[in-house]
């Protein structure tokens, strides 16, 4: 009887992988069809590799599926009530209200600090059930996150073809990519190693990108769709950029998992036991995720690097320039290559390198944003 239903479940189970695959080919081929006459070779390429990683993603992770459909609903349905119309938002309902990128972002970044307080609450009085609606709050801030892009999307198109772009191409905009980024991660790696415990800490690195993403968005008037500059209207910025944030994401959840490591391992020192120690993943397995999370990052700011450097070449006529940005770059690829080496070749591990990943975080900040706010050069359309 037990082998029946096992043997049932994984014939359901492979059933939802194909038609999961299905679908996203189907998308890519209706996507490609519908926007041919405006897709050049490169955008096609970007939306069949979209489409396979998607695939990817979603065959084994029902919550990705569920996040996706979701988020493609939603954002057609927006896109429907904006019509030609990008008045629509200011008298219609659900757009004013709920899905109207600015709608949206406030919605993500409400739920975001909601889910952070609420995993929290969930570790330190050991309930399940509290930490199981952390989760959904952070899949609730992620679909509204992405939904929002999306709607920014067409949005700018709607503001006139010229001034049309995907929305990764300011602070602004990015800031919210790397929340939804760095959530997607530690969403991927929560269900795997079951480290619901460890969600307040990567959620706090979010909240602090909501708040700046608030602060910029009030005190600045971000918000505002703006042409691009020269140097950005190239389909390199559809791949780099993103490229670069998962890196980013990867690199943040490194160093909160590296925080929360040296807190336990300090813990551990003072107290030997308690009821938050052992609600907390063990060290062995902080330290192999945060290995992990850093390995992956490395290899996606190592792509996004490269990527860079081709437009660069493309831009400006050269691969390299030492321009701040590239010089900072660099430093963080160096640092990152380090820690690699030194964990693979020498073993270390432990309290050092969580203390190494959570410099590398601000390292990382400092090339993200210090350079933009205190240098200048090729990549000065960033600043502050």
């Amino acid at each position: 009887m037990t082998a029946n239903i096992t043997t049932q479940n994984s014939d359901k189970s492979l059933l939802v992988t194909w038609l999961w695959r299905v679908l996203m080919a189907l998308s890519a081929i209706g996507i490609i069809s519908f926007y041919l006459e405006v897709l050049d070779v490169y955008e096609i390429s970007i939306i069949i590799l979209t489409a396979i990683s998607m695939a990817y993603l979603g065959q084994d992770w029902p919550g990705f599926r569920w996040h996706a459909v979701a988020v493609a609903i939603l954002s057609v349905f927006a896109v429907s009530l904006y019509g030609s119309d990008l008045n629509q938002s200011d008298s219609n309902f659900w757009l004013n209200y709920l899905l109207a990128s600015q709608s949206a972002f406030m919605w993500m970044s409400a739920l975001f600090v909601m889910a952070t307080v609420t995993y929290f609450a969930g570790t330190l009085f050991r309930s399940d059930f509290t930490e199981k609606v952390g989760t959904a709050l952070t899949w609730a801030a992620t679909t509204m996150g992405m939904i929002g892009l999306m709607v920014r999307w067409r949005e700018s198109y709607l503001l006139g073809a010229d001034i049309g772009h995907i929305p990764v191409s300011n602070l602004y905009e990015v800031f919210i990519l790397f929340s939804v980024v760095t959530a997607l991660l530690y969403l991927f790696y929560e269900r795997r190693y079951e480290t619901r415990s460890l969600g307040g800490f990567i959620l706090l690195i979010i909240t602090a990108a909501v708040v700046f993403q608030l602060w910029y968005t009030f005190e600045r008037n971000a918000h505002e769709i703006e042409p691009l500059v020269p140097a950005l209207q190239s389909y390199w910025m559809k791949i780099h950029v993103p490229a670069n944030f998962i890196g980013y994401g990867a690199f943040a959840m490194a160093a909160m998992i590296g925080v929360a490591y040296i807190l336990v391992s300090w813990r551990q020192q003072k107290q030997g036991d308690s009821a938050w120690l052992r609600a907390m993943p063990s060290l062995h397995l902080m330290d192999d995720l945060m290995y992990k999370t850093i390995a992956l990052g490395f290899a996606f700011f190592t792509l996004a690097t490269i990527l860079g450097a081709l437009w660069a070449a493309e831009a400006w006529g050269g691969y390299w320039s030492w321009d701040p940005k590239e010089t900072w770059a660099l430093i963080v690829w160096l640092n990152y290559a380090a820690w690699l080496h030194m964990r693979m070749t020498k073993g270390w591990n432990g309290v050092p390198m969580a203390w190494w990943a959570l410099i590398g975080l601000f390292v990382t900040l400092f090339a993200f944003l210090g350079v933009n706010m205190f240098l200048s050069g090729l990549h000065s359309y960033g600043t502050l």
